[in-house]
């Protein structure tokens, strides 16, 4: 296993020279903003701050993933699972067959959707992706550009 701890899934955006955790939403225009601090036009919500803004005010908006292998197929990582005997992660198959899916142990919980949890050190290649995400409408999806 790689030194990168898991981040599981989640938005990122910058808006007004700051990064924020972001979800999107409630719209597909809308973006809703984080904070752990209270901040000028957030309002407070459980202990957090947030602040719901058009995505098209967004300086830039991506999606952070952790991603890896297990059994020589791709997963996702979705998160850390420490109520077992051993430290353990939360995987969702990625490939493209059931069939390997469940030879490797993974559950159906959806249909086409596997997930399984297993020891961390069995899980190889341990990265985060950084995938943009478009702000306005008509933007390129990989560059940002329009």
């Amino acid at each position: 296993m790689s030194d990168i701890e898991p981040v599981g899934l989640g938005f990122v955006a910058g808006h007004r020279g700051r990064t924020y955790a972001a979800a999107v939403g409630p719209d597909s225009d809308d973006v809703v903003l984080f904070s752990e601090s209270p901040e000028d036009g957030f309002t407070q919500a459980a202990g957090y701050w947030r602040r719901q803004v058009p995505r098209a005010e967004l300086e830039w908006l991506t999606l952070l993933r952790t991603v890896g292998v297990y059994g020589g197929e791709p997963c996702l990582v979705l998160d850390e699972d420490d109520t077992g005997d051993m430290a353990g992660l939360h995987i969702a198959y990625t490939g493209h067959s059931g069939v390997k899916a469940e030879a490797l142990g993974y559950w159906l919980v959806d249909h086409g959707a596997y997930e399984v949890v297993v020891p961390r050190d069995e899980v190889r290649s341990v990265r985060v992706e950084r995938i943009p995400v478009p702000t306005r409408p008509g933007e390129d999806r990989a560059s940002g550009e329009r």
